[in-house]
C-alpha cells in the first residue's frame, strides 16, 4: 500500500536530514549561548600543527581540541572524558573481533526463521532465504538481504582485522600517508555501515509480529536470529572500540625504519620537489 512507499521516502529523508546536519554548528550554538559543560578558554586564532600545545588532546564527543586541566580529564565543552588514545582499545577491539567471528557461524548455519502454514513448516536460514527470494523473482529483495546480511558483515570483520593487523605488525611502505588516509576512510565506513546489517531482523521482527494467524500460519524466529544479531551489536562495538590514530602513530614509529629497498620509508613518502 501507500504506506510502503512512504516509509521508503521517510528513511531516505532521515539519512539525508543526518546529512545535512553539522554537528560543529549545533557546538558552536551551545557555545554562543554559555551552555557548556564548563566555562571555556579565550578563543585564540587557529594554530597550526606545528603550534599545539602539549598535552592538547582531542574530545571524541564534540571534537574541540584542548589541554585537560589539573586534576579533570574532561571536555569543557561537552563534559565526555578525554583520553589521548582510547583506554585497551588493541585488545578489546581483538576481543569483540574474534566474539563476532564465532558467532558468524551459527549465525549462517542456524535457521533465522520458521514459516508454519497449516501444521506443516520449514526452517530457513539466511541464504536460504535469498534463495527463496531468488525463486521467487523478487531480486531487489533478494539483493539487499544478501548485501545487508551476508556481505556487510563479513566486509566489517574483514577491515577491522586488516586495521589490527596494520596497527600491529605494519610494515614501512612507500606512500604510507595515502594508505593511511584510505585506512582511516575504511574505519569510518565501517562504523556507519554497522546500522544498516538489521534490515534481516527488523524484517523478520515485522514478520513475526504481524502473520499469527492461530494454526492456519505463524512465524518463529530461530536460534540464527540471536547469533546474528549479537553478531551485528558486537561488531559495532568493536569498531567503536577501535581508535583509528593508533595506525597513524604506527606509521609515526616505523617513518625511518628501512624498506627492503633501503631507503627509509619517510624519505619515499615524501613527493619530490
Amino acid at each position: 500500500g501507500p504506506a510502503v512507499y512512504a516509509l521508503a521516502v521517510l528513511t531516505v529523508v532521515i539519512v539525508w536530514a543526518e546529512l545535512a546536519l553539522d554537528p560543529q554548528a549545533v557546538w558552536e550554538e551551545i557555545e554562543r549561548r554559555g551552555q557548556t559543560h564548563a566555562p571555556m578558554p579565550p578563543r585564540t586564532d587557529t594554530p597550526s600543527l606545528l603550534q599545539l600545545r602539549p598535552g592538547s588532546v582531542g574530545c571524541e564527543g564534540c571534537g574541540l581540541v584542548s589541554v585537560p586541566a589539573d586534576g579533570d580529564g574532561h571536555c569543557p565543552r561537552c563534559g565526555s572524558a578525554l583520553h589521548e588514545r582510547k583506554p585497551g582499545s588493541i585488545s578489546r577491539t581483538w576481543a569483540l573481533v574474534i566474539a563476532a567471528a564465532v558467532l558468524y557461524v551459527p549465525a549462517n548455519v542456524y535457521p533465522v526463521l520458521t514459516v508454519i502454514q497449516l501444521g506443516a513448516g520449514q526452517p530457513s536460514t539466511i541464504m536460504g532465504g535469498v534463495e527463496e527470494l531468488l525463486a521467487s523473482q523478487m531480486y531487489p529483495l533478494a539483493l539487499l538481504v544478501f548485501f545487508a546480511s551476508i556481505l556487510v558483515p563479513m566486509f566489517k570483520l574483514i577491515a577491522l582485522v586488516a586495521m589490527l593487523l596494520a596497527t600491529q605488525i605494519g610494515r614501512p611502505e612507500a606512500g604510507a600517508s595515502v594508505l593511511l588516509r584510505e585506512r582511516t576512510r575504511l574505519y569510518y565506513i565501517v562504523a556507519w555501515v554497522g546500522r544498516w546489517s538489521m534490515v534481516d531482523i527488523f524484517m523478520e521482527s515485522l514478520l513475526g509480529a504481524l502473520v499469527q494467524f492461530g494454526n492456519a500460519v505463524t512465524i518463529q524466529p530461530g536460534i540464527g536470529a540471536l547469533a546474528f544479531c549479537a553478531v551485528v551489536f558486537i561488531t559495532i562495538f568493536a569498531a567503536e572500540s577501535f581508535d583509528p590514530r593508533l595506525m597513524w602513530d604506527a606509521a609515526g614509529r616505523n617513518a625511518h625504519q628501512p624498506l627492503q629497498s633501503g631507503q627509509p620509508a619517510a624519505a619515499l613518502a615524501k613527493p619530490a620537489r
